[in-house]
């Protein structure tokens, strides 16, 4: 059976999203005691937890499976909404139904700060976050009762108080299982999608590599879009608990949080300052905590996400998989960008709809849990490392799978006269620039427009503030399967004058892409993605790794390079910067791609 995703923002992007209707959805009603007819029963709960030095509330709803009591117990799958949704959207209350309807117990509830939760919103901070789900397989452990005295002595134990369970989400909802699976090692399943792996990069991200905690470009666009969603939570909902509450400098984060959003948003980096705001950004992500993560975790990715991009799922990965964390990978086709700007994917997971059984994702989670749930030693959890193709029309054969990553195997050169060649001897010399001006003058995307229902207009680059080197046509398909890097050495007088100004605001700022030129010249930006880069050092060569991608270029099209002066959704240069590049086969910038297939 084929089964399409609908693109009218569905409640799956809720779920990890920012959609607000998913936030204001009706609370689920608890029903009939389960019949023959009634597969499983839904029990509202309250939590009172500890979480912060706070005690807070956490609203959650118990799917109990007919037929599972203490003589029949199941495992259980724990899961939570997305930012600004809650347990009542439209796909985190299918977690607990979808999960219910296959046998396990499922406990999905709302976020702290989120829903008629409590606590402040404190970005899936171990300590916090991490702690109150803790207390929550405390209780599918048998170990504490629910506040109106309800307990659980239905759950798989593999010991007195250790459940047996797993986590499910997204987004928000992703990050927390990591961050519970570092403070409670009971996890015995997790699947984490479109998530983060250092919010330092995803909120600030310099696309330098070994920048040296040289700050990044401010995405200002996704950051004030979450922020203003954290902040306007009374129009969410009226009455909120106490324990929501901070100050009026920050309603209803945590105040690093806030401190960190409004040093962003002055535009300046100062050095006393930055290094400690980013550094909470940075505690409150996987990347300061995955070494004591030892859970087994199917990581789900997506392709179009400008938000949390493929980078981030592979560097988690990658962590995971070196210290010996049982761990694969998926970049689905969906993430938090596309919203209505193309067709709908055929074959993909919909958490909304339940499809687990008929999409490639889908059979991949249930073989997941089957596995470290159900203990079924003889059920293959699939490859390491697996794609989605949207050039494949066959919505069976879509995923390409592999048991690693691609490597970086096909070089390119940038030519001093715009052209992408590839072998060193073809590269002219040749010297061009291009100017900055005060106003940005490149455009990729508007990064809510997809979430909110609005068409975005196509990308574009205004002349003389950009760069680009372009390929010979195509003799034959070229799959990137992977992040491309970039070497280049540029030339800017004004911003060598003003880096060592103190301010890392100072330094010079700019933009790689690539795009997929046509035959008919109509260019494609690769699912709207940019590099940010905050040039470490003018004076030296630098290396930029670009987001990853999964893209055919066609025989007959180009492949196109692109450094651009600006880009309205970030932050960009203090003051005018005129860049020049100067080409030449003894030291040429090179454009290095990860080649999939023959």
């Amino acid at each position: 059976m084929e089964v399409r995703v609908s693109r009218r923002v569905p409640r799956s992007r809720a779920f990890l999203s920012l959609a607000l209707g998913a936030a204001l959805a009706a609370p689920l009603t608890t029903g009939p005691p389960a019949s023959a007819a009634d597969p499983y029963t839904v029990t509202p709960l309250k939590f009172t937890v500890q979480a912060g030095g706070r005690s807070c509330t956490v609203d959650a709803d118990l799917y109990r499976p007919a037929g599972v009591d203490r003589d029949h117990p199941a495992p259980a799958v724990l899961g939570t909404n997305g930012f600004g949704g809650s347990k009542s959207d439209g796909s985190t209350d299918t977690i607990g139904k979808a999960f219910a309807q296959r046998g396990y117990v499922s406990l999905v509830y709302s976020g702290l700060g989120f829903g008629r939760s409590g606590c402040l919103i404190s970005l899936d901070d171990p300590d916090i976050d991490g702690a109150a789900a803790a207390q929550l397989v405390d209780f599918l452990g048998g170990k504490r009762a629910a506040d109106d005295g309800t307990t659980a002595d239905f759950v798989t134990l593999d010991a007195p108080g250790d459940p047996r369970v797993g986590m499910i989400g997204g987004s928000y909802g992703g990050a927390v299982q990591l961050a519970t699976a570092s403070v409670d090692h009971r996890l015995d399943a997790l699947v984490p999608m479109i998530t983060w792996h250092d919010l330092a990069y995803s909120l600030d991200p310099n696309n330098a590599v070994g920048a040296g905690g040289v700050p990044g470009v401010f995405k200002w666009q996704w950051t004030n879009g979450f922020y203003l969603i954290g902040e306007g939570q009374p129009l969410l909902q009226p009455s909120l608990d106490p324990s929501r509450i901070n100050s009026l400098a920050c309603l209803h984060f945590v105040t690093e949080a806030c401190r960190t959003v409004h040093t962003l948003n002055s535009g300046r980096y100062p050095a006393d300052r930055t290094a400690e705001l980013l550094a909470f950004a940075h505690r409150v992500s996987p990347a300061s905590y995955l070494h004591r993560v030892r859970t087994p975790t199917l990581l789900v990715q997506g392709q179009s996400d400008t938000l949390f991009n493929l980078n981030e799922a592979t560097a988690t990965y990658r962590t995971l998989k070196s210290q010996g964390t049982p761990v694969k990978m998926i970049w689905q086709s969906w993430g938090h960008s596309g919203g209505l700007t193309g067709p709908a994917a055929a074959g993909e997971l919909d958490l909304s709809k339940g499809n687990l059984e008929t999409s490639y994702v889908g059979r991949r989670v249930l073989a997941w849990f089957d596995r470290h749930l159900r203990k079924r030693t003889d059920v293959d959890t699939g490859p390491a490392f697996a794609y989605y193709r949207d050039w494949v029309t066959d919505p069976n054969r879509t995923y390409a799978t592999a048991d690693r990553l691609p490597a970086l195997n096909r070089t390119l050169y940038l030519s001093g006269d715009g052209k992408l060649v590839d072998h060193r001897d073809k590269v002219a010399r040749g010297s061009r620039g291009y100017t900055n001006w005060l106003i940005p003058t490149s455009h990729s995307e508007s990064s809510l427009a997809g979430l909110i229902g609005l068409r975005d207009s196509p990308p574009r680059d205004t002349k003389g503030t950009y760069l680009d080197w372009t390929s010979e046509p195509l003799d034959r398909p070229l799959h990137v399967v992977g992040a491309p890097r970039a070497t280049l050495k540029v030339h800017s007088p004004k911003a060598e004058r003003t880096q060592h100004s103190g301010d890392a605001a100072d330094k010079l700022v700019l933009f790689a892409k690539v795009y997929d030129v046509a035959p008919d010249g109509t260019r494609t930006l690769v699912r709207r993605l940019v590099a940010p880069v905050r040039v470490p050092d003018v004076t030296k060569s630098f290396t930029v790794t670009l987001p990853g991608i999964v893209h055919r270029y066609e025989t007959g099209h180009r492949l196109r390079f692109v450094i651009a002066a600006s880009d309205d959704a970030y932050f960009g240069n203090r003051g005018i910067k005129p860049v020049t590049v100067v080409g030449g086969p003894g030291e040429p910038g090179v454009l290095r791609l990860p080649v999939a297939g023959p």
